[in-house]
């Protein structure tokens, strides 16, 4: 008589209710299923009976079957609106609930990052990155002399202009300098001499031209 109380059983959650409210409907259903099938049968029975006493009793019972049809369809409707509207609250709670996780979660990164912020001086970045801008110029310059030619002869840059000028007003075709109609003939190892019966030859073989 004096031992201890027996815990309290844990208060059934919205899904749990949900669950058992479905439990009971497909009950039902089942049982609105049968009736259905009993009532087809009885229908179908009727139809082959003549009118009378046999077939009023068929119709009786069929009407019976239907009422009770009908009182347990009323009572589906109403475990599985209730069903419907546990639902929508446990979607509306559970929304809440990643709400209330993803404002915490922002709430965290944001005290983590400005915690991480206190950590970076803006004034040592903008000096980091003067730093980075010079030594790039300076590795620029260095390129720019170590590409500078030396060896070569000083010309002068009005002479080269004037060579320039001097080229582009020499006509070039696709073989040489000069157009085919102004290019030099060139003679032949031979020498043609005209048959005339007063050119002599002297002893070398060359001609001899009188007087």
């Amino acid at each position: 008589m004096f031992g201890a109380k027996k815990p309290k059983a844990p208060m059934p959650t919205l899904t749990d209710n949900i669950s058992n409210v479905d439990g009971r409907a497909d009950s039902v259903q089942k049982k609105v299923d049968k009736l259905d099938t009993e009532l087809k049968k009885y229908s179908k029975q009727m139809k082959g009976m003549k009118n009378g006493p046999a077939k009023n009793l068929v119709k009786q019972r069929a009407l019976r079957v239907l009422k009770q049809k009908k009182t347990y369809e009323g009572q589906l409707g109403n475990l599985q609106q209730q069903s419907f509207n546990m639902e929508q609250q446990n979607f509306a709670m559970s929304t809440l609930k990643d709400t209330q996780d993803t404002v915490n979660v922002m709430k965290q990164t944001a005290k983590t990052m400005k915690k991480e912020f206190k950590k970076i001086n803006v004034s040592e970045v903008e000096d980091l990155q003067d730093d980075m801008e010079d030594l790039l110029e300076d590795a620029s310059e260095i390129q720019e002399v170590l590409g500078r030619s030396y060896g070569a002869p000083e010309m002068d840059e009005e002479d080269l202009e004037a060579e320039l000028e001097a080229l582009g007003d020499m006509d070039f075709d696709e073989e040489g300098l000069f157009d085919e109609e102004e290019e030099p003939q060139i003679p032949s190892g031979e020498i043609s001499v005209p048959k005339n019966e007063d050119v002599g030859v002297d002893e070398f073989g060359l001609a001899v031209v009188p007087g």
